[in-house]
Formats: C-alpha cells, structure tokens, sequence
C-alpha cells in the first residue's frame, strides 16, 4: 500500500508504477486511510504525487473518483500533484479531469516537505 506521508495541510499518498487491477485496491485503502486522517487533523486535502505512476486504467481512476466522491462528502479535495503524461490522458479522455484540481510541482509546503522527514498519518506530533 502506498504510504501516506502528513505535511502541513496535506495527506500525501504517492502511488508507484502501474495503477491496474492489482494494485487499484491497494491504491484504494491508501486514499480511504488519508481521508480518515483527514477527518482527525488539520489536513484539509489528500494530494496524489502521481509522478511515478507509469500506468493507469480504468480501476485506478475509478479508486481516485471514488476517494473523490468520499472526500467532497468530507468537504475536502483530493488533487493530483506531478501527473505522468499517460495518467493525465486517461482523466482527459475519460472526462474525468476537471475532477481533480492541480498540485503543482511546487505545491505549498513541497519544499519543506523535501527537507523534513514525514510524518505518518495516524502519528500525533507535540504541537507544544
């Protein structure tokens, strides 16, 4: 399963190689596990740092529709940061990519997402 990393306001779940029907439910959990931390923190959206997704078919969108779907119900977003090229014509074509609001590669807090370690979602820091 993907992991899911905390940083500031985002729950960054970073998907690797193909999304297909192996590892779309596996993709699924990770989504559904950010989402959870979201409700119990300050998180306010799930960030999909797709850059290393080297393919993606139909299950994979429809596991990011469905995080989508429970997101918006949690009155948050889930984005996609660093899409492949091949991941960004599967939402064009499909129509599905209006749906998913950009991170781009200098999302707020990558840079100092990149120098500090991350927190694991479900870990509580001493806000002091």
């Amino acid at each position: 399963m993907p992991a899911v990393d905390i940083f500031g306001r985002a729950a960054v779940v970073r998907p690797v190689g193909e999304i297909d029907i192996d590892t779309a439910p596996s993709l699924s959990r990770a989504l559904a596990h950010a989402l959870t931390f979201l409700a119990t923190s300050r998180a306010d959206r799930v960030v999909a740092d797709c850059s290393r997704v080297t393919f993606c078919d139909s299950l994979g969108r429809n596991a990011l529709i469905a995080a989508r779907l429970r997101a918006v119900e949690a009155g948050a977003t889930v984005r996609l940061a660093n899409p492949a090229p091949q991941l960004r014509r599967v939402l064009h074509t499909t129509g599905a990519a209006a749906l998913f609001p950009r991170e781009d590669p200098a999302w707020p807090g990558a840079a100092t997402a990149l120098q500090q370690a991350p927190r694991r979602a479900g870990e509580h820091p001493n806000d002091g």
